[in-house]
């Protein structure tokens, strides 16, 4: 990292010799969502959708993942202006980000709000540490949470917790999270274990995990009868893959688990 740039895009290999990729907001004290983290996530973010690993994972440094937005940003816009960052941020962040072909995992170590919360729901997986809190405050400037929280949180939890979450401002810890269904898993210590996912799911059949995110973001869109439509040809295509047919032969040669994935 630079001191001009408040993120770090990191690509490592793991012992199993994929690519994947660490995507680490640092903007001290408490890693806010000005105009440069935007910019800078949009930025890293258009990195990894022109050249994809095979995970990736999104966490923060510091004491917090982030104390929200800098609200600095919205003084003075107008209504169109205010409409326009909305549009700028799906279309330059949370879109791209849902759409890269493998598997993204967010990671919160502690207090995660607004911006770096929203982002988060746009990932495949959340893990978060007990300690950790989570919070859509907009409220508190008279604004509702527009970077797509709402809607996903209302995915995860239904739409009756999405309201209450956003209408009263509160924290939530991330035990409550994970009973919801928002956050996946509570790690004593979610570092080790978002890398260990990081690299479990790096070494796996990426293909198949593009198709995963495919077919789930079609019963996102349209609900399980068109997921159903698509299925076939989305999944059809990893008969031909060197992963399947790699993965199919060690199975029925030596049992299942011993398969070594190449295919992205």
């Amino acid at each position: 990292m630079t001191d001009s740039k408040p993120t770090r895009l990191e690509r490592i290999v793991t012992e199993g010799g994929a690519q994947a990729a660490i995507l680490t907001i640092a903007n001290p004290p408490l890693n806010l969502f000005d105009n440069a983290v935007f910019e800078a996530i949009a930025a890293d973010v258009e990195d990894l959708t022109a050249d994809p690993p095979r995970a990736v994972l999104l966490r923060a440094e510091g004491k917090l993942v982030s104390g929200g937005v800098d609200v600095h940003i919205f003084d003075g816009l107008s209504a169109a202006e205010g409409a326009q960052l909305w549009q700028a941020l799906f279309a330059r962040i949370i879109h791209p980000l849902e759409a890269l072909p493998c598997p993204v995992i967010f990671s919160a170590h502690a207090l995660c709000l607004t911006a770096a919360f929203e982002i988060a729901l746009a990932c495949d997986i959340i893990l978060a540490a007990p300690k950790a809190k989570f919070g859509l405050v907009e409220t508190v400037v008279g604004l509702t949470p527009s970077m797509g929280g709402p809607q996903r949180l209302a995915e995860r939890a239904g739409s009756g917790r999405a309201r209450e979450f956003v209408m009263t401002a509160d924290l939530y810890d991330a035990r409550t999270m994970a009973d919801w269904g928002v956050v996946n898993a509570v790690h004593e210590d979610v570092d080790t274990a978002a890398h260990a996912l990081l690299t479990k799911l790096a070494d796996g059949p990426t293909r198949a995990h593009a198709a995963t995110k495919e077919i789930v973001g079609a019963w996102r869109s349209g609900g399980v009868a068109h997921a159903d439509s698509v299925t076939p040809q989305v999944s059809g295509p990893l008969f031909a893959t060197d992963d399947l047919r790699g993965a199919v032969k060690s199975f029925l040669e030596i049992g299942p688990g011993k398969a070594t994935y190449t295919g992205r």
